[in-house]
This record gives structure tokens, C-alpha cells and sequence, in this order.
């Protein structure tokens, strides 16, 4: 009877091990949802996979412009990237984002300070504000470059005309 009783709490335990929300799905908002949604640039997957997937789709580059994402490349501190929403162009060395998940875990920030400290001034190395210090973080961060949403790369194919067949009454026509 025992090995029964237990049986059955070991299919109960399996059961409700599916309403456990591990950490990566607990609903907290990452970076890379909350990019596309405010800068309409349509990628997905982690952040460290957007400048590659940005190839060939969209222009990319080194100079800051609002509305462009900017790409952090992976790092032992950031494995899996970071992309953040130019949301103002202060100087060619200094923008604000808009981001999410980074200085508070799911937090949204807005408006917030980074700078290009890279050697070429071309955002390789870029510092970013960091809430709970209240300034720019400690350490730098490698980044890729921006992808500009403005100027998605064009698709080179045939353009095909939508025409009213002349055949059809008016009284078809009327009904849409």
C-alpha cells in the first residue's frame, strides 16, 4: 500500500512540477522583447545574436541615432548580450537609452546616461548607467555597434500592381 501512496505523490510532485516557473520564463521582462517593442526593429533571440541576424535586414553602424538599438556583444559579464533603444543623441560620444533588465532585474529605464569610451571613438566600449550606484557603472562593456530601425535594407524583387477586374458590376463593387 505504501509503494501505491507513494507512487501517487510521485505523480502529483510531477504533475504541479509544471506550474514551477524556473527564472528565464517567471514573466521577468528582458531586454530584447522590450527592444523590438519600442524600436520596431524585428529580431529575436538573445541580444548577443542581433547584430549577425541584423546583417543584410538592416543598416548597421558606429554612429549614434535615435531610434537605433545599440548591440552589446557578449561578455563574461553579459553572456548573452544586452540591446538597449537610443532614445536621445547628446554628442557622438554620448547617448541616452532606453532599456530593460539592467540596472534591476525586469526593470525598465529610461532616458539613462552612456557614454563611448572605446580608443577609436567607435562605441566598441561604451559605459552605461548603472541605478543602484547612481552613475555611470564601474566597468565598461564591449558593443558591437547600432542597427538602425529607420533604414531597414531593401528587398529587390518585382513589384506587383493590384488591379480592379473590369469585368465585375457595380453592384459587386458597391458590396465591399
Amino acid at each position: 500500500m505504501i509503494s501505491g501512496f507513494q507512487r501517487l505523490i510521485a505523480a502529483a510532485l510531477c504533475a504541479l512540477s509544471f506550474l514551477i516557473v524556473s527564472p528565464a520564463t517567471a514573466g521577468v521582462l528582458q531586454c530584447a522583447p522590450f527592444a523590438r517593442q519600442v524600436s520596431g526593429i524585428q529580431l529575436h533571440g538573445n541580444a548577443n545574436t542581433w547584430w549577425n541576424q541584423a546583417q543584410g535586414r538592416y543598416d548597421r553602424g558606429h554612429e549614434p541615432r535615435v531610434g537605433a538599438v545599440l548591440s552589446f556583444a557578449s561578455s563574461r559579464a553579459m553572456p548573452v548580450g544586452h540591446v538597449a533603444m537610443v532614445s536621445k543623441v547628446v554628442s557622438q560620444r554620448e547617448v541616452l537609452l532606453t532599456h530593460a533588465n539592467w540596472s534591476y532585474r525586469g526593470g525598465i529605464e529610461r532616458n539613462v546616461r552612456a557614454v563611448d569610451v572605446s580608443a577609436n571613438n567607435d562605441w566598441s566600449d561604451v559605459r552605461v548607467w548603472y541605478g543602484p550606484i547612481g552613475n555611470l557603472g564601474l566597468r565598461s562593456n564591449p558593443a558591437n555597434g547600432f542597427i538602425y530601425a529607420d533604414q531597414p535594407k531593401t528587398i529587390d524583387q518585382p513589384v506587383q500592381v493590384a488591379m480592379a477586374d473590369a469585368s465585375v458590376t457595380g453592384a459587386a463593387r458597391s458590396a465591399f
